[in-house]
């Protein structure tokens, strides 16, 4: 079972989603007068803080052409969790009809799998005043949670709203080397976002024709047929996702003919 290819990009989608959220904040420095001085846009990098710290460790008088200034933001995966509050019917199955060169198809995909995905987001900044602007450009919007709608399964044509969870904020200033050196004030914002991953998708030609033969006994004592039962949909040119009807048909036979799935037609037994 395991080892049919697919991707549905769902986790890389909630990644992109959680970074576009923060990706547009501005901080702005003012003077004593109260006039704006300088604004900036703080940069939002996928990286984890030790990175960052080792940056700033090796060049912490800023000596060197490039260095890594701040204010600046970096995101991270710290976890990823089953979530069973938020389990699904297994057995049930999502459908949808496509159009192809050869007709319609019909497309079905299990249920989906409930995940949480566990992020820490870090502000780094030199002074109080830029890392408590940043910070409270993010808080006063999770409520604990925000939530986004999320196109998580192109394959299926399918949105969900994905909801992401603050669930701790943790604050550290610290120092590297005595206190003429540099000083780094950090935020860390830890949240939670719910999310579903699915399965393959399996296509398969709608049906068109069911047609079953009933026999009064079983088939080693080689019984005749009886009855045939016949079942099309109404109209006849129904696809899959029409709103249509069935017609139904009954026939009675007192020959020893069977009916031949490769030909199509009733033969005599051999």
């Amino acid at each position: 079972m395991l080892g049919q290819q697919f991707y549905h990009e769902t986790m890389r989608k909630v990644v992109v989603a959680f970074g576009t959220i923060f990706n547009n904040i501005n901080i702005v420095r003012v003077n004593n007068s109260g006039a704006v001085t300088q604004s900036m846009k703080v940069p939002l990098a996928y990286g984890p803080k030790q990175k960052f710290l080792t940056r700033l460790r090796e060049d912490p008088n800023l000596n060197k052409k490039v260095a890594l200034t701040l204010p600046r933001m970096g995101f991270e995966i710290s976890g990823i969790s089953y979530d069973p509050s938020r389990k699904l019917n297994s057995i049930q199955k999502v459908k949808k009809s496509n159009s192809s060169t050869e007709g319609k198809t019909l497309s079905s995909q299990y249920m989906p799998v409930p995940y949480n995905m566990d992020f820490e987001l870090i502000v780094m900044a030199k002074s109080s005043d830029d890392a408590l602007q940043i910070v409270e450009q993010i808080l006063p919007f999770f409520q604990p949670d925000y939530t986004i709608t999320l196109n998580d399964n192109s394959a299926m044509g399918s949105s969900r709203d994905v909801p992401i969870i603050l669930s701790n904020v943790a604050y550290e200033d610290s120092y590297d080397g005595d206190f003429n050196d540099r000083r780094v004030l950090t935020y860390t914002l830890s949240f939670t976002s719910k999310f579903y991953l699915y399965g393959p998708v399996t296509d398969q030609k709608v049906i068109k024709r069911v047609q079953v033969d009933q026999y009064t006994d079983m088939p080693i004592n080689a019984p005749k047929r009886e009855q045939r039962y016949n079942v099309t949909p109404s109209p006849a040119s129904a696809d899959a996702d029409d709103n249509f009807g069935f017609n139904e048909t009954t026939s009675f036979f007192e020959d020893a003919k069977n009916y031949d799935e490769v030909t199509g037609t009733d033969t005599d037994d051999a």
